[in-house]
């Protein structure tokens, strides 16, 4: 059986690409959205390459777990959008959203997804600040006179 064809042309003649499969994954405040497509490897966020998106090697590095995991590093094309909240919280919902995306590629990942807990969303948010306190829980300083 041969496989589908990916690419094809629009009515303008201009090459469209199929998405194989689609993710949304969340970390504190940060909402990525992640397209798999069929391709070489290359990850690209926001319209950068992962390098330059995150040029600190751990959040480079958490991005692709996911697909180190399932051994798919080289065969797909990996188109990201993400916003809101920081650096360490936007890897983690690109990390988040592509485990999700690949379930949906092949149900075959889930499993080892799942063991390695990158499936899960991680539901830890920063805490409100209260009244009366500095911080969340940190009180204003104590004079004693």
């Amino acid at each position: 059986m041969q496989p589908k064809t990916l690419r094809r042309l629009n009515y303008r003649g201009v090459i469209v690409v199929k998405n194989l499969g689609i993710g949304t994954g969340r970390r504190k405040t940060s909402v990525a959205r992640v397209y798999i497509r069929d391709g070489n490897g290359n990850i690209t966020i926001n319209g950068r390459e992962l390098t330059n998106y995150f040029p600190q090697g751990e959040h480079a590095i958490m991005v692709r777990q996911p697909l180190a995991v399932t051994a798919n590093e080289n065969k797909y094309d990996i188109l990201i959008n993400v916003y809101g909240g920081g650096s360490n919280g936007q890897a983690g919902a690109c990390r988040h959203g592509l485990a999700r995306a690949l379930c949906k590629v092949d149900e075959a990942n889930t499993a080892s997804l799942r063991n390695n807990g990158f499936l899960t969303r991680d539901s830890r948010m920063v805490e409100r600040k209260k009244y009366g306190r500095r911080g969340a829980r940190r009180a204003f300083q104590f004079s004693k006179r």
